[in-house]
């Protein structure tokens, strides 16, 4: 049987969602990559995120079911500001005591700098905290 790369995702928590999506429906998957992402995170950019893999033949309807995730994701969240669906959940550094932080952990060794995740509203541009948005 063939395997296609459906999606990546940068968590174990979003690909096990969209994966188990997948089963409930009866389309077969499997995680490539997973182990490696979720022992050492910082591997996620260097091999592509976690990989839902699936069926060549089964690909088209697994990636309408995820879509139709994502769009019912999205309706769910709700801008404050503008009314506006279209939003997404980001990461962003912005915290002054994140950069203290960043700065006094680059001297110890470590290079990580800690993110607050915040839903971005691509039509004002608001941004604020929210229920997680699943990027299926």
């Amino acid at each position: 049987m063939n395997f296609v790369l459906l999606k990546s995702y940068p968590n174990y928590v979003e690909a096990h969602i969209a994966k188990g999506v997948l089963e409930e429906a009866g389309i077969g998957s499997w995680l490539k990559d997973e182990n490696t992402v979720t022992i050492d995170p910082i591997l996620t950019n260097a091999v592509g995120g976690i990989k839902l893999m699936v069926s060549k033949d089964e690909a088209q309807k697994a990636l309408d079911i995820l879509n139709t995730l994502r769009r019912e994701q999205k309706a769910a969240v709700t801008c404050p500001k503008c009314g506006s669906h279209n939003t997404e959940l980001v990461s962003t550094p912005r915290k002054a005591m994140n950069w203290v932080s960043a700065l006094v952990t680059f001297f110890l060794g470590s290079y990580a700098i800690a993110t607050d995740n915040v839903n971005h509203c691509f039509d004002c541009g608001h941004e604020f905290p929210g229920q997680a948005d699943i990027n299926a």
